[in-house]
């Protein structure tokens, strides 16, 4: 049952320490991955879906990614800054009062992908959404097409297709959560303020089976190392998005 997505959500608030060196001068959606910074992937894929009102959450660094999209027209952008930051959970809990009370797409700034088949993930997750059924939707990337993981996934679907999170180190899954996610703030009624990851939200969804997911059919990086980097350095100067 599609609906109408106008807003997304960019998390840009971390440093990326992982990122070592490359994040020592600019925050990690700044970096540069073939010429273009991750951010600008982003919001490249969020218009490309429909998508009107992109809203940023800020911390380290911040003010240079608000000095990059000065003069950006692409959407209407809107900031979010966080004295600290509050992670993935928190970040969107604190930015709530800036949105609109209905489905929005989340993007990690760190996440890039293909997609040969030439239509939007972002609008094939928006096209699947059934607010009856969903109050969150995950971007499920099968392991073997993932660059920059450590080759296991998070995910593994039962014999009735549900979704499980691996809970132990031994069990292989299928799956790894992607970085794009579809939800409804009504997720974060009951929810703290302050500095909280997402994940538990997740495993109360997938108990309560309200959690979804789309599973993508290109190539997924996640660019959290230098060596992540490179990976995507060589094969989007190849393939260009």
């Amino acid at each position: 049952m599609a609906e109408t997505f106008s807003q997304g959500f960019i998390l840009a608030a971390g440093r990326g320490k992982r990122m070592q060196h490359l994040t020592d001068d600019k925050p990690k959606p700044l970096v540069q991955v073939a010429g273009k910074s991750l951010i600008d992937y982003n919001i490249d894929r969020l218009q490309a879906a429909g998508i009107k009102d992109c809203i940023i959450n800020l911390c380290y660094k911040g003010e240079l990614i608000k000095e990059h999209l000065k003069d950006d027209r692409r959407l209407n952008f809107i900031f979010s800054e966080e004295d600290e930051a509050l992670e993935t959970g928190g970040g969107i809990k604190h930015a709530l009062p800036l949105m609109k009370r209905e489905p929005f797409v989340v993007v990690n700034s760190d996440a890039l992908w293909t997609e040969p088949s030439g239509r939007s993930l972002i609008k094939q997750m928006i096209n699947a959404w059934d607010d009856s059924r969903h109050d969150m939707m995950l971007m499920f990337e099968p392991v073997e097409k993932t660059y920059g993981t450590n080759g296991n996934g998070d995910y593994i679907l039962d014999s009735d297709g549900h979704p499980h999170r691996r809970r132990d180190k031994e069990t292989f899954a299928p799956y790894m959560y992607g970085g794009i996610l579809l939800l409804h703030p009504r997720v974060f009624d009951h929810e703290p303020e302050g500095r909280y990851w997402l994940i538990g939200i997740f495993d109360r969804l997938e108990q309560e089976g309200r959690l979804g997911y789309f599973i993508h059919d290109g190539e997924w990086f996640h660019v959290g190392t230098p060596e992540a980097a490179n990976l995507a350095e060589a094969y989007f100067r190849q393939h260009k998005i």
